[in-house]
């Protein structure tokens, strides 16, 4: 679990990074940054519904598994854009896909036995990019930094803004 607490907090510290840049973002705008940086690690809906579960109902092979990659990420931004009203979905796309994005990015960066990440622009192409081979996804540490880094940014968003009144 501290792999999705580091998803989050790194969402929400790219969110409020963005909303010190550009003004009209607000904490809902943040928020869409965070389940973007979760919404590729959908793909574990599969521990409530494994692919052969789906496979008998459904009667075609099914893998839950391209959820993870760049398609996936595309049809969940996709997905997710029409959950808004049409005039916020440019907006919508755009930081679900950041935030989407930067799981990618933390993803490739776990330490893999192989040396190499997932292919992650499935289906584009099947190259697996070189691991950074950093920390695992059971370490603590990431969650730590990552949760420091979202606390500094949160008092300064807090505080910044009382002292601005």
């Amino acid at each position: 679990m501290p792999d999705l607490l580091t998803h989050v907090l790194i969402g929400y510290s790219i969110g409020t990074v963005l909303s010190f840049r550009y003004g009209r973002l607000g904490p809902e705008q943040v928020s869409l940054v965070m389940a973007g940086a979760l919404s590729p690690d959908l793909v574990k809906v599969r521990l409530l519904f494994p692919a052969r579960f789906v496979e008998a109902i459904v009667g075609l092979p099914f893998s839950w598994a391209p959820l993870h990659t760049l398609g996936g990420t595309v049809l969940v931004v996709s997905l997710g854009a029409l959950l808004v009203a049409p005039e916020y979905r440019r907006q919508a796309v755009a930081l679900i896909a950041v935030g989407a994005a930067s799981h990618h990015a933390l993803d490739i960066a776990l330490l893999t036995a192989a040396g190499e990440s997932y292919a992650v622009f499935y289906p584009i192409s099947s190259y697996r990019l070189p691991s950074l081979d950093l920390y695992l996804s059971t370490d603590r540490w990431p969650a730590i930094v990552s949760g420091a880094l979202a606390a500094a940014l949160w008092a300064a968003r807090r505080y910044g803004a009382t002292a601005k009144q």
